[in-house]
């Protein structure tokens, strides 16, 4: 459970909270890893409904590796 302390204006609404680091960073990680769950679930619904096209893994690493070099090429990576 996590154990917040509230900061209020000055009639008393709650307007932020303060948390411990370690609570805040759990609750960060815990919410990144219900978007990569939704995002995974999102792209097999898309497949599933024929929106999404699957490329093989070879092809898939040299697109990967071309837009590397491209963004290295531009300064970006």
């Amino acid at each position: 459970m996590m154990d917040g302390r509230y900061v209020v204006d000055e009639n008393g609404k709650r307007v932020a909270v303060l948390l411990d680091i370690e609570e805040y960073e759990k609750m960060v990680e815990e919410l990144e890893d219900l978007e990569d769950a939704r995002a995974v679930d999102e792209a097999r619904a898309a497949i599933e409904r024929g929106e999404e096209d699957l490329l093989p893994y070879d092809e898939a690493v040299k697109e990967i590796e071309e837009e590397r070099k491209r963004l290295r090429g531009e300064g970006l990576v």
